[in-house]
């Protein structure tokens, strides 16, 4: 089992990098991609019981390398190509470079001309190392789906027309913007699986905090990749407390803080403080100040709500939208009291990207309890209830509906 995680991580880390090879020597990322997930998957099935070669990184080049080559001879006797003959020698060990393309990887998986779901299958797949399987289970829908949309965004990347090369100085700041907001979705998506039976998804978590950490390495002058980082750590700190025996959510409030992560904790605390004494302030670096003050807490009651609450008004001014508002209501009932939060979340009812989700009825439903509506605190939460897909909050909010009877 130990020698099964250890090739599954070193998989994982080398995926990009060979993919990064391939595309360099051959073009054509959508064949080059292919090939390497082909590798990927006779690795996994060979060193765990043959053991990891000396040069893991030449292996799998080589093997991807080979599988080009039989796809190509293949197409040029199809197609009577033999102009194709002179990328037909494959890659030898000895041939490849210690050179590490990742970043590149990473940001071409995001073209902007991706719609988020492609963009974070193919984040998976090519810098994760994911099998078309693995996340199609994670995003809860059929691996032929999956499959086809990942198909689909290597074609719309090749119609594109994009080069395999980072971006010019002048997008890399809104492709990195991107790339930020890929990694933060398939975290969240982790965090708290948007459907299915389990509250959270630990496999996923841990993915989108290792390709932060790499991007971290790769940009280490980027404050907001800093303050990405932070933020997942400062939230996943909490994981273990998040669900009962028996599966059920507990909420930030009634969680047991001694099985939070201290030393996850502390890491968080340190990245976010290094990178707000940078300046200039983003909203990742924000939204992490905030995740550590609750940290910070020793319990809920001693939870700092006005410097919350000032972080908020800090977080609206440069990252503006209904979530950021949603979040700040609580703050505001936290210091004002619950009329003054339901008076701020109204301010949101006619905000249509609010329509789909049931946080909005989850939220009132809280504050209104806490106002003593208990009537429309119960119907609130139903609604919620009503509008989630994953099976433990839904259960959650119809508990917290029921106690209301």
């Amino acid at each position: 089992m130990k020698d099964d995680r250890q090739v599954e991580a070193l998989l994982r880390e080398l995926a990009p990098q060979v993919i990064g090879l391939l595309v360099r020597k051959h073009g054509q990322f959508d064949a080059c991609e292919d090939a390497v997930q082909e590798a990927l998957l006779s690795a996994a099935q060979q060193w765990p019981e043959q053991g990891i070669p000396d040069s893991p990184k030449s292996w799998l080049a080589t093997v991807a390398s080979r599988r080009l080559v039989d796809e190509w001879r293949s197409e040029s006797a199809r197609r009577r190509r033999e102009e194709n003959d002179a990328l037909m020698a494959p890659a030898e060990p000895s041939t490849v470079s210690d050179s590490d393309d990742t970043l590149t990887v990473l940001f071409l998986c995001c073209h902007p001309s991706l719609s988020a779901p492609s963009q974070l299958a193919l984040t998976l797949r090519a810098v994760g190392g994911l099998t078309t399987g693995e996340i199609a289970a994670a995003f809860l829908v059929p691996e032929s789906t999956l499959a086809q949309r990942i198909s689909r965004a290597k074609q719309t990347i090749k119609k594109a027309g994009a080069e395999f090369v980072l971006p010019p100085a002048a997008e890399l700041a809104e492709r990195l913007r991107v790339v930020l907001q890929v990694l933060y979705l398939i975290f969240n998506e982790g965090y708290t699986t948007s459907g299915g039976p389990d509250l959270h998804r630990a496999d996923l978590t841990a993915e989108a905090i290792r390709l932060t950490r790499l991007l971290r390495r790769l940009m280490p002058d980027e404050d907001e990749v800093t303050g990405l980082l932070a933020l997942m750590l400062l939230t996943d700190a909490r994981r273990d407390a998040r669900a009962g025996e028996d599966g059920s959510l507990v909420p930030l409030a009634e969680q047991d803080r001694s099985r939070w992560n201290a030393e996850t904790i502390a890491e968080g605390v340190s990245l976010v403080s290094g990178a707000l004494a940078e300046g200039p302030v983003g909203p990742y670096q924000v939204q992490a100040a905030i995740a550590a003050v609750h940290d910070e807490a020793a319990t809920a009651a001693d939870t700092d709500w006005s410097q919350i609450l000032a972080l908020y008004d800090v977080l609206e001014k440069v990252s503006p939208g209904p979530i950021v508002t949603l979040n700040r209501a609580v703050a505001v009932a936290e210091v004002n009291g619950p009329e003054a939060g339901l008076e701020l979340l109204a301010t949101l009812d006619d905000d249509t990207r609010m329509g789909q989700t049931h946080r909005l009825d989850s939220v009132r439903g809280h504050l209104l309890e806490l106002a003593g509506d208990a009537v429309a605190a119960r119907e609130a939460y139903l609604r919620a209830a009503g509008k989630t897909a994953s099976e433990p909050e839904k259960q959650y909010l119809t508990r917290r509906a029921e106690r209301l009877s």
